[in-house]
């Protein structure tokens, strides 16, 4: 029932915030002026930015097909659902207080693995400016694309290699504290803590297995189309047994959404109980120009078996990828020092809007003594279209191959396009 009333009051605020982008203006009462913002959601503030509140969020309807090694008999195979649907209410209370809650009715978060449909819940302190204090549930920061929000990301999914290690930025239903900040116009910096739900993240009496994540960016241009970047980024978890498995959609998201057909690619496969160590670190750099903008990441994780374990070995998996972007119609990309992340880009014409192609590319390999490797790479091109600051049209197309990593029908390639509507206020 409270989840009922909970939609309910969603889907009214919804509708409000949509309906409200028609109209603009301030409205002032005979004590603190109160400005109302209608341009992207619905925002409420005090002009001293004492108290504040904003109703805004996403919706991204997706429709893939694919075919090859991404579907278990190799046949063509095709989904449509909602990737993401997201109502989102953050705030400012007494001035140094913020507070985020993001619900997603789309059951994204439960298709991945999570039990809550809550994407973040989180407050935070930010009165020991330039430092943040941050604790709830929210992704751990770990990654420059991870950073940058699903609704600016280039390419409809991000990189496959994160998957490699996908407990690196994965909440995973736990809670967190997070401590970051910026210094000198060019430092971002973050250190987190983490205690994440699930048989992987407990010990055999209930005990939390908490993980710990670092991440350091240094950015000396740091403003849209003048960006250069480089971070690194380092990641553990206190585990005694997990099963050493690697897997990834490398940017095919339907092969999970597709329960019946779909293939999602197996690395290494699980053996339970058989590792008591996990942990990886990061490269990330990135560089923009006006509208061209390039990017790199690497990621490796160090999987280490149990001393005493008869039949398993130390794996090791590590992936990177490369983009290259470039707006068509001449906006560059947004920035944000704060996050050390890309984010949107700007129509400057509102009757074409913005155009922008790309091209990344993925690798990932594991690697296990007296195994063959298993590798995969994926190539993906795309367009997007920033119809105005709320609608933005995606189209891809991912070609991807495998060595030591087939389907049923022993396929080791496959085609896949994808494409999105996104609708974000």
């Amino acid at each position: 029932m409270i989840r009922k009333h909970f939609a309910g009051f969603a889907a009214s605020a919804l509708a409000l915030a949509v309906s409200a982008q028609a109209f603009a203006g301030t409205v002032t009462t005979d004590g603190a002026d109160i400005v109302v913002k209608t341009k992207g959601g619905l925002e409420v503030a005090t002009t001293d930015k004492e108290f504040g509140f904003k109703i805004g969020g996403r919706l991204q309807a997706d429709y893939t097909q694919f075919d090859g090694v991404f579907t278990d008999d190799g046949k063509t195979a095709n989904e449509a659902f909602f990737r993401r649907a997201i109502l989102e209410i953050s705030g400012t209370a007494y001035k140094d207080w913020k507070y985020v809650f993001n619900y997603d009715f789309s059951n994204g978060n439960t298709s991945s693995g999570n039990s809550s449909d809550w994407d973040e819940a989180s407050i935070a302190y930010t009165g020991f400016a330039p430092v943040t204090i941050k604790v709830g549930r929210f992704d751990p920061d770990f990654g420059l694309e991870k950073a940058t929000s699903s609704k600016w990301i280039t390419a409809m999914e991000r990189s496959g290699i994160y998957e490699i290690a996908s407990w690196v930025n994965d909440k995973q239903d736990g809670m967190g504290v997070q401590v970051s900040g910026v210094a000198g116009n060019m430092f971002y910096g973050s250190a987190g803590y983490f205690n994440k739900d699930g048989a992987d993240y407990e010990d055999e009496h209930g005990k939390d297995q908490p993980t710990y994540n670092l991440r350091a960016v240094f950015a000396p241009m740091a403003e849209a189309g003048n960006v250069l970047h480089f971070g690194v980024n380092y990641a553990n978890r206190d585990v005694e047994d997990f099963n050493g498995s690697v897997t990834s959609r490398m940017g095919v998201r339907g092969t999970t959404e597709d329960t019946t057909n779909g293939n999602r690619l197996t690395f290494a496969g699980s053996q339970p109980g058989q590792f008591d160590g996990d942990s990886a670190w990061g490269l990330e750099a990135a560089f923009a120009a006006g509208p061209f903008s390039v990017q790199s990441e690497y990621l490796k994780r160090d999987i280490d078996a149990k001393s005493d374990s008869l039949i398993a070995d130390d794996r090791e998996a590590s992936g990177y990828n490369v983009q290259l972007a470039y707006t068509l119609t001449g906006e560059a990309r947004g920035y944000k020092l704060d996050g050390g992340k890309f984010d949107s880009i700007k129509p400057s014409d509102k009757q074409i809007g913005a155009w922008e192609v790309f091209y990344r590319y993925d690798n990932a390999k594991v690697e296990e003594k007296d195994v063959e490797d298993t590798k995969a790479k994926t190539h993906t091109v795309g367009v997007n279209w920033y119809a105005n600051e709320a609608v933005k049209v995606s189209a891809n197309y991912i070609k991807g191959s495998t060595h030591n990593i087939t389907n049923d029908e022993d396929d080791n390639d496959g085609d896949a396009i994808a494409m999105r509507l996104q609708y974000v206020f």
